[in-house]
């Protein structure tokens, strides 16, 4: 009975140790959730404004930018995947991928190729393990990207497009990440980010689109030097902005689930103390029970041999 008091104990002990880190866990998570949702707020006007600008040109001259412009029969999208480097986020990482899986199934019904750039070292060992394609990846940064990072990102997604598709270049690209709605609430959500059209500029989160449903006329622009220009300039940036707001946005999700993850574990363990702790204690006084049984026994053993001899 003893020896297994001693395995409860160890139990108890090692659980304890979990739940120090787990906790630790969740106190670091909870931190950086805050920072990384001032860095959304920070970041979504500048986004908001610039598709906003890209969509004025887009809307208010009848140049044709490969950038606006949809191809007539599309065959090659490029899908940008964003997932987390560390684990104990829950499904976070798995959520974002199977959206990833059900936008590119998609994809393929409508006879287009599938080119998949991934960000997170969690989305390249799964594409990995699958020996599945993928165009680019990058790793090291999803919890706290920087604007260089989305720069890094958008760079070989922006020449892709500009490329002939039979030159490995694509139409379209779309991009995968998990929208952060609250603190309880992450959502994985697809959205194609080029070509631009006037139904695209309202689903990325910007005003224009919900103007434009409410009837609103656009005001009239002039370019200089021309409008063609002005694409050149603008849309690099607007793809730049966009990829790192998703990020962004990702990265706030990625903390959030894993400090949700990790107030489960904590709480789990805690449940399983108190359980080994009952059993230890069972245990205990089953041990206690059993010695005082040989002592009653043992005393009774020699009182009664003691009143035989007299």
């Amino acid at each position: 009975m003893g020896a297994q008091i001693r395995v409860y104990k160890r139990r108890i002990k090692s659980v304890t140790a979990t739940k120090k880190i787990t906790k630790a866990m969740e106190m670091i998570a909870a931190s950086r959730i805050v920072k990384a949702q001032r860095q959304v707020a920070a970041s979504s006007p500048y986004a908001d404004e610039l598709t906003r600008a890209v969509t004025a040109v887009a809307t208010g001259s009848n140049t044709k930018h490969p950038l606006t412009t949809e191809a007539e029969n599309p065959s090659r999208a490029a899908v940008l995947l964003i997932t987390s480097d560390r684990g104990l986020a829950g499904g976070y990482s798995s959520n974002a991928i199977k959206s990833a899986d059900r936008l590119a199934e998609r994809l393929k019904a409508e006879g287009k190729d599938v080119s998949s750039y991934i960000v997170g070292r969690k989305g390249v060992a799964y594409y990995s393990f699958r020996n599945r394609t993928v165009a680019d990846s990058w790793t090291g940064f999803s919890d706290s990207p920087t604007y260089g990072d989305a720069k890094a990102v958008a760079s070989p997604l922006i020449e892709a497009l500009l490329a002939d598709t039979a030159e490995g270049g694509v139409d379209e690209l779309h991009i995968v990440f998990t929208e952060f709605v609250s603190m309880m609430t992450q959502t994985p959500v697809g959205r194609r980010l080029l070509p631009l059209s006037l139904d695209d500029a309202g689903t990325v989160g910007d005003e224009a689109g919900a103007e434009r449903k409410k009837g609103e006329a656009l005001p009239l622009f002039e370019f200089e030097p021309s409008a063609e220009g002005v694409l050149d300039a603008l849309l690099p940036r607007y793809v730049e902005s966009r990829i790192y707001n998703a990020m962004l946005q990702a990265a706030a999700s990625e903390h959030a689930a894993r400090r949700r993850a990790m107030k489960s574990a904590t709480d789990n363990a805690e449940d399983l103390i108190k359980s080994l702790t009952r059993l230890a204690n069972a245990a205990r006084q089953a041990d206690i029970t059993q010695e005082i049984s040989e002592i009653v026994g043992g005393a009774s053993a020699l009182a009664d041999a003691n009143a035989g001899s007299d």
